[in-house]
């Protein structure tokens, strides 16, 4: 496991939290910008995950 899959895992929730308490807010600009920061997580730990499989050839 790399940096980036980790620091993409750990963005990916942090956006989740983020986008629950917005709705629990009721607050469409932090359901916006955890939702954004999941798409950043996600985009993240996908890179990650190619590097490492590069990696294992």
């Amino acid at each position: 496991m790399n940096k980036d899959q980790v620091q993409g895992s750990a963005k990916q929730v942090a956006g989740k939290v983020q986008q629950k308490a917005g709705e629990v807010a009721n607050s469409k600009e932090q359901q916006i910008k955890g939702a954004a920061k999941q798409i950043d997580g996600s985009v993240q730990k996908s890179y990650g995950d190619a590097k490492e499989a590069l990696k294992d050839r």
